[in-house]
C-alpha cells in the first residue's frame, strides 16, 4: 500500500483528501505545515509520494520542495490556488513532479497521483521491453523486432515522455511544457505533427499512441 505524506494547513482539505486517498487504498499521513513535513521525513523514509500545499505557515510548500530536491528524488505534487499560475511554474521549476489546482475532484487527484508514482517508477527503469519493442532510454535507441529505428531527438524525448506516463492523458500544452520546455512559445499544433511522425515510425506500435478527443494524447499500455 503506497504511503502519502500530505502537508496542508487547512483542516477541511486535510480531512477531505485523507478520506479520498484512504478509499483509494493509500496509507496517508497528514501534517499542518511544511516544518512538520520535514520533521516527519527526517525520521521516516517510508513515504512514496508527497502532496504539498504551497501556502502554509512556518515553511511553505516551495521551500519544502526546494529543500527536498537537494537530497531526494521522492515524487512531489504541489497543490495550488486555481488562479495562481505563477506558483505552478515556480513549483515545477523547483523540482515538483506535477501540480493540481484547487478545487479538484477525487478522481482527478487519484489519477494524477497514480500517474506520478508510475512515471517515477518508470524513470528508475532504464529500458522498456514489450513484445519485440525495445527502447533504451539512456541511449535513446529504439529497436522493433530487432531492427533499429531512427528517431529525431525530439521524437526520442516524446516517446520517452509517453512511456513514462502510460495511460495518462496530457493536453498539447502539457506535452509542450514537458518535452519542449517552459520557454517554448511556438504553436501547440507542433505536438500533432510530431505525434503523427512518431506513430508512423513506430509501425503497429504507433497505434498505442491514442487521441483523447478534445483533451490530448496518451500512450495505451
Amino acid at each position: 500500500m503506497p504511503k502519502i505524506l500530505y502537508a496542508e494547513d487547512q483542516e477541511r482539505y486535510r480531512k477531505l483528501v485523507k478520506v479520498f486517498l484512504e478509499t483509494a487504498k493509500f496509507d496517508v499521513i497528514t501534517v499542518e505545515d511544511g516544518e512538520k513535513a520535514l520533521e516527519y521525513l527526517s525520521h521516516n523514509n517510508d513515504v512514496d509520494l508527497i502532496l504539498l500545499d504551497i501556502m502554509m505557515p512556518n515553511i511553505d510548500g516551495k521551500d519544502v520542495c526546494k529543500y527536498l530536491r537537494k537530497t531526494s528524488d521522492i515524487p512531489i505534487i504541489m497543490l495550488t490556488a486555481l488562479a495562481d499560475s505563477s506558483n505552478e511554474v515556480d513549483g515545477l521549476n523547483l523540482g515538483a513532479d506535477d501540480y493540481i489546482s484547487k478545487p479538484f475532484s477525487r478522481d482527478t487527484l487519484i489519477a494524477r497521483i497514480n500517474c506520478v508514482i508510475r512515471r517515477c517508477e518508470n524513470k528508475r527503469s532504464k529500458n522498456y521491453h514489450v513484445n519485440g519493442f525495445e527502447f533504451f532510454k539512456n541511449k535513446g535507441v529504439l529497436r522493433i523486432e530487432g531492427k533499429e529505428i531512427s528517431l529525431t531527438p525530439k521524437e526520442i524525448l516524446l516517446l520517452e515522455f509517453f512511456l513514462n506516463n502510460k495511460d495518462c492523458v496530457f493536453s498539447r500544452n502539457q506535452i509542450l511544457d514537458s518535452v519542449w520546455g517552459f520557454d517554448y512559445y511556438g504553436n501547440p499544433r507542433t505536438v500533432d505533427t510530431h505525434v503523427k511522425s512518431l506513430r508512423s515510425r513506430l509501425g503497429e506500435f504507433g497505434q498505442r499512441i491514442k487521441t483523447a478527443r478534445g483533451r490530448g494524447y496518451y500512450y495505451q499500455s
